[in-house]
């Protein structure tokens, strides 16, 4: 009987390695049959289930298997794929660890735990577990390529880039491949290697435009797409998305307050939670019932606390999966789910894409359509999405009056303005700065401030250090267009409160495209520090321009790039043009509109109240005006 099952087994091996899945699963079955112990034969239909999107199955399976033979590595391997895949990420984690422990030097075991680590954003061990894959397995291409992922999230770029080029020289599809392309481009932007920037932004929007996927949607924003080009590489990538069922079944709450909930991985130390915090605080709780859902870690920082501290519930959530996070709210019966992501890092775009909620909006976070089906509105204002634009949404757009973004008037500047020779910079001349990550700068910018510098004697160009590589790569990049290094100076990292008070011995910010300065912007010009911009085509390209709009600064905002170098060298030179203006955007910052935070709460809670009354009323999203 022994011999006979081996037999069997290796038959069934032999058509699983031929691809003759389902003859190989039939053979599994016939060892079980004479061999219900056979931990092998479990395993590999295990394995078969989960290759098929079964993972319950395969799960079991892996139980069985390890009832049988409790020291099969490969079971526990098996085991924690399938628990990961149904969203057990503590339990998966487990049995990777067990299966190390058995086998140290099974390299899918690290591996697999790497890529768990790194979903669940424990991205620094999660390097650590690919490495140790690699070290075993050093032509692995999906753990070089991952690797590359969970550098970025760390910050590591340079190392990204040289990880995912190690993938592609290992496996050359990927040079053309979608997975690729956009995250290394996007690595590469971080770091200023512009070597070859024209050849990728022109490859990426070919493949927009021939409607394949990119991998990181968001990368979109950083091309010269147009906003129908924006819509189909976002509706292309949601495409590719799972479609689970929805949760919300067409129910009318009857509820004394409307239920909102914001969900976000960013109430820390991030740019979302320092805009929002006020509009948080301010909402009208006779009116609204407001919850969070936080699925990104707690930094113990003071914006971390008082934006908890701002809801009436605040819910941890990062280690449910997107089905128990949707079925929370749907328990919750939440009228308005706000999404403060869209595809940003650490999304769970899932959870929103169970239907939950009877209304679920884009806001803040992602300046753009998410083209996805499930989404019913986005906020904006007429600056950022002009009325020609709206079909180029798969949202229903809502415009708010002044600017659609929030804005904390409690926002702490450092008491002290700190001296120029204090921050690095000269003590005479003029000072352009530009405070935006170094994703946004590009060639094409960077050759127009070069111009300025050129033609203004005695300016520096002050920015934001991001790293020692992208800082020299900027260096080079100055003086291969004849501005010498050392009129560019970079600031060090700094806490908000001593960052916005450094920003007044500043005296223009230069704004970029096509991807604009956001809280970058308003940061400034709460500072007091005059920004210039050029209106984009999109959405994250005028944003700057909706900002001057609402602090009634217009003049700074420009049309072509010709005018805005012009407008550039011309504020250099005109000192009391300059005063004058800074005068006014600080009368301006007190009496307009951006920096109302209750005004803003009132405004937003108008177009929850609309969005609200349309569902009560049976009608579907459609666009909406705020007066």
């Amino acid at each position: 009987m022994a011999s006979e099952t081996t037999d069997l087994l290796q038959q069934a091996l032999a058509l699983h390695r031929r691809g003759a899945v389902a003859e190989a699963a039939a053979r599994y079955g016939d060892v079980l049959r004479a061999d219900p112990g056979n931990a092998e034969a479990h395993c590999y239909l295990g394995m078969i289930a989960c290759q098929h999107g079964r993972f319950a199955e395969g799960a079991e399976c892996a139980r069985q298997s390890l009832a049988c033979d409790p020291g099969n590595a490969r079971a526990h391997i098996l085991l924690g794929r399938a628990l990961a895949a149904l969203g057990q990420p503590d339990a998966a984690l487990s049995s990777f660890d067990r299966a190390i422990a058995l086998d140290p030097n099974a390299a899918r075991a690290h591996g697999h735990r790497a890529d768990l680590l790194a979903e669940v954003s424990r991205n620094d061990e999660a390097i650590e577990s690919y490495d140790r894959a690699l070290a075993l397995a050093p032509d692995a291409v999906a753990d070089w390529f991952n690797r590359g992922g969970a550098l970025i999230a760390v910050g590591r770029y340079e190392e990204a880039i040289a990880s995912f080029e190690r993938a592609a020289a290992l496996d050359p599809k990927l040079v053309h491949a979608d997975v690729l392309r956009a995250p290394l481009f996007l690595s590469k932007l971080r770091v200023c290697d512009w070597a070859n920037y024209h050849d990728e932004a022109a490859q990426l929007l070919s493949m927009i435009r021939a409607n394949e996927p990119l991998s990181v949607p968001y990368a979109a924003f950083f091309l010269p797409c147009s906003p129908a080009e924006q819509l189909q590489c976002a509706r292309r990538y949601v495409q590719d998305q799972p479609a689970p069922a929805s949760l919300w079944r067409g129910e009318i709450y009857s509820h004394d307050r409307i239920r909102l909930a914001y969900l976000s991985a960013d109430f820390r130390e991030h740019a979302t939670s320092h805009l929002a915090a006020g509009l948080f605080e301010q909402h009208d709780r006779s009116r609204f019932e407001i919850t969070a859902l936080s699925f990104g870690g707690d930094d113990n920082s003071a914006i971390h606390r008082r934006v908890a501290a701002a809801f009436e519930r605040f819910i941890d959530v990062r280690a449910k999966s997107d089905q128990d996070i949707a079925e929370l709210m749907r328990r919750h019966e939440i009228d308005i789910a706000v999404d403060l992501m869209g595809f940003t890092k650490d999304n769970r775009h899932g959870v929103l894409a169970r239907r939950p909620a009877p209304i679920q909006v884009n806001y803040l976070g992602y300046p753009g359509t998410t083209g996805a089906p499930f989404i019913d509105y986005i906020i904006a204002d007429a600056t950022v999405i002009p009325e020609k634009h709206d079909a180029c949404y798969a949202e229903s757009v809502v415009r708010l009056p002044g600017s659609y973004q929030a804005n904390d008037n409690k926002r702490p500047i450092a008491a002290a303005t700190p001296s120029r020779r204090d921050c690095g910079l000269p003590d005479d001349g003029f000072i352009f700065c530009c405070f935006n990550n170094t994703q946004k700068l590009n060639p094409d910018t960077f050759d127009v401030w070069m111009r300025v510098l050129q033609a203004v004697d005695n300016s520096v160009l002050w920015l934001l250090e991001g790293s020692a590589t992208a800082s020299a790569n900027l260096r080079i990049a100055a003086e291969r267009r004849g501005v010498a290094a050392r009129r560019l100076i970079f600031a060090t990292k700094a806490s908000l409160p001593e960052h916005l008070a450094r920003q007044r011995v500043a005296d223009l910010f230069l704004d970029t495209l096509p991807c604009n300065a956001h809280t970058t912007a308003s940061d400034a010009l709460w500072a007091g520090l005059p920004v210039l911009t050029q209106t984009g085509t999109n959405f994250a390209g005028r944003v700057a321009a909706s900002l001057l709009h609402a602090v009634g600064l217009p003049e700074l905002i420009t049309a072509t790039p010709r005018d805005y170098e012009r407008r550039a060298i011309e504020f250099a030179k005109d000192a009391a043009g300059l005063a004058m203006l800074r005068r006014k955007l600080a009368a301006n910052r007190a009496t307009t509109s951006l920096f109302d935070t209750v005004l803003f709460a009132r405004r937003i809670e108008a177009a929850y109240t609309a969005m609200h009354r349309r569902y009560q009323a049976g009608l579907p999203p459609a666009k909406i005006t705020v007066e």
